[in-house]
């Protein structure tokens, strides 16, 4: 059975060989009768006795090999081609054994039937091979186109799946490149919001600094001029001691001074002669008359004094107001030593107009 067309190509090979079978055939049949168509051609026309059985045997190669190619296109070698392909062959049987039988010589016959039996029959068997060859030559081609055709298809499937699979790559490439995306753009947005976060944390804790240092600053705004007030008071305090202590030491000076005067007074009126016609002043005038050295409150504000250091310290203006009850003593104080109201003023922060209503106050209440 042929299956490839290197057996096929052989069988051909090998089927070409059989033309020196037909044309040995040919040239004993021109031999063979050749003589009994010279015994039945005028002596002039023998020469044409060769073509005779050469165009027998010729015409049954022809038939024969007609009948192939008509078989191998598929076409019918019945009818006409059948009655050519006998015909042919039994002529040519009959010219080859015609001799020996017109001479009875059945040797003869036998000897010469072979060669235009070989003749038809290997025409008969080229036609039978040629036939074989072509179905297997159409198989193969069939098996081939049906195989190229396989190749093309799976050649095809494979490039649909690798298309396919492009496909599904760049598919998921996309997805993967929008899911990174989205994670990019996810996180540049939590990002953002951590930055926003951190910022505001940030601004919070600036403003709660500055808050905590502003509320340190007023605190210690506040201590200091705590301190300052505590300070000042203690200033105050430890000035209007020795204000007081002054003005006492100064009240016991001037008790001591007029004291000093009184008894000076009375000693010189103890000295001095009594004319007899006068009258011996009693002690009542005595008494007024030492009393009238003591000068009074409108005479302590109204008449100039010689300044001592005490009282030029005292007519510096006050360093801060006292308060209304602190200025009345102080007031009272400074009319005891005999101060003038600008000095009062000037101690207590107030004003000389409120310093001589309070003088006014008093000096009515002493009446």
């Amino acid at each position: 059975m042929l299956d490839t067309q290197e057996q096929v190509d052989q069988a051909e090979k090998v089927l070409r060989l059989s033309w020196v079978i037909v044309a040995g055939v040919i040239l004993f049949s021109v031999f063979t009768v050749t003589p009994l168509v010279e015994r039945s051609t005028p002596e002039d026309w023998q020469w044409s006795a060769p073509i005779l059985p050469l165009v027998v045997d010729v015409a049954v190669v022809i038939s024969i090999r007609v009948d192939a190619i008509v078989s191998r296109l598929g076409g019918s070698t019945t009818g006409w081609p059948l009655a050519l392909r006998v015909l042919t062959g039994a002529a040519s049987v009959a010219l080859n054994i015609g001799n020996s039988v017109l001479n009875r010589d059945w040797v003869g016959v036998l000897v010469h039937t072979p060669a235009p039996a070989v003749l038809i029959v290997v025409a008969e068997a080229s036609l039978k091979w040629r036939k074989e060859i072509a179905a297997a030559t159409a198989r193969i081609e069939a098996e081939r186109r049906e195989r190229e055709e396989t190749r093309r298809r799976e050649q095809k499937e494979r490039e649909d799946r690798a298309r396919a699979d492009r496909e599904r790559e760049r598919e998921a490439a996309r997805l993967e490149r929008e899911r990174q995306e989205a994670a990019d753009r996810e996180r540049r947005r939590e990002e953002a919001a951590e930055r926003a976060a951190e910022r505001e944390h940030q601004a919070r804790i600036e403003r709660e600094q500055r808050d905590h240092e502003a509320a340190l600053v007023r605190e210690r705004l506040r201590a200091e001029a705590e301190a300052r007030r505590e300070e000042q008071a203690r200033i105050d305090r430890q000035h209007q001691k020795e204000q007081e202590r002054k003005d006492r030491e100064r009240r016991e000076q001037e008790t001591a001074r007029k004291a000093k005067e009184l008894a000076r007074a009375a000693e010189t009126l103890a000295a001095a002669p009594t004319p007899v016609s006068t009258p011996r002043p009693d002690r009542s005038a005595a008494v007024s008359a030492a009393a009238s050295v003591r000068p009074t409150v409108s005479a302590t504000v109204s008449t100039p004094a010689k300044e001592t250091a005490h009282e030029a310290e005292a007519k510096k203006p006050a360093e801060k107001k006292m308060s209304e009850a602190d200025a009345r003593q102080a007031v009272a104080a400074g009319i005891r030593a005999g101060r003038s109201q600008r000095e009062i003023a000037a101690l207590t922060g107030w004003s000389t107009g409120w310093v001589a209503t309070r003088c006014k106050e008093l000096e009515g209440a002493s009446a």
